[in-house]
């Protein structure tokens, strides 16, 4: 079920039991980023998630993305459904928006999973950001789905395509990407949760993509280190864990939110 008020964000609502809420990646959405994954995940959960100004049926903003308004869209959907306290979920930018949440409303939140994410963008990440936003403003579409076919897959996924095969897939993607992509990759470049990490105190679990060209493992690791309470899982694929690895991923979220419900 996804619906969409006037000043709200579409949200997509399945599933019963405790509270689940899931913050998307830049240029992505819940279907796109979760969907692989919500059935196993909303058969133990109230799963509740928003897609960001641009994306499915929430309207393009009107200036910059900033995080604290994706924060309060996601707390006000989480308020819509009834749900007092909740674990979240945060993938690729969503990992900064589930950190700010989790600083500014700490009774609330049950636990984290933070998934091939980070805390700020280190230069390699703004550079790789920064030409995925020239790109999309530029209207070369279809050479930016090539662009995050090498920055999101992993290398063997890659090499195991022929360019032939490559070159067809984003031309299926180009058209679907998300007119809200500029603004969302535009936060990525900005979004610093640094200061946030330290005063958390929630079980959090960070889920490392090993081969993940787009945010490096080295970046992932720095955020882990940096929360105190984070425990961290490896998962040997890319950028896109619900393309490549969707079993494995729903099972790392699943079995640590089911140990921290049994604590």
């Amino acid at each position: 079920m996804t619906t969409t008020t006037p000043a709200a964000f579409a949200r997509t609502v399945r599933g019963s039991g405790p509270g689940l809420l899931l913050a998307h990646g830049a240029g992505g959405g819940i279907e796109a980023n979760y969907g692989p994954v919500m059935e196993a995940l909303a058969a133990r959960h109230t799963v509740v998630g928003v897609d960001y100004p641009g994306t499915g049926a929430t309207p393009k903003a009107q200036g910059p993305l900033e995080i604290d308004g994706l924060v309060d869209q996601l707390v006000a959907a989480a308020d819509s459904e009834g749900l007092d306290t909740f674990a979240v979920s945060g993938y690729s930018l969503g990992g900064p928006v589930a950190i700010r949440l989790a600083a500014r409303h700490p009774e609330r939140v049950s636990s984290l999973v933070l998934s091939a994410t980070f805390a700020h963008a280190d230069t390699r990440t703004s550079l790789a950001a920064s030409i995925w936003q020239q790109l999309f403003e530029a209207g070369r579409h279809t050479l930016l789905a090539q662009y995050l076919n090498l920055m999101a897959l992993s290398e063997p996924l890659l090499n195991s395509l022929t360019p032939a095969e490559i070159h067809a897939a984003a031309e299926q993607l180009a058209p679907a990407l998300p007119a809200g992509t500029g603004d969302q990759v535009d936060l990525v470049r900005r979004v610093d949760v640094r200061s946030d990490l330290a005063g958390i105190a929630v079980p959090a679990l960070v889920v490392v993509t090993t081969a993940d060209p787009l945010i490096s493992p080295t970046l992932q690791r720095e955020l882990a280190a940096a929360l105190p309470t984070a425990e961290v899982a490896e998962l040997p694929t890319g950028h896109l864990p619900f393309a490549e690895r969707p079993q494995e991923w729903a099972e790392l979220i699943g079995d640590f939110l089911a140990r921290n419900r049994a604590r």
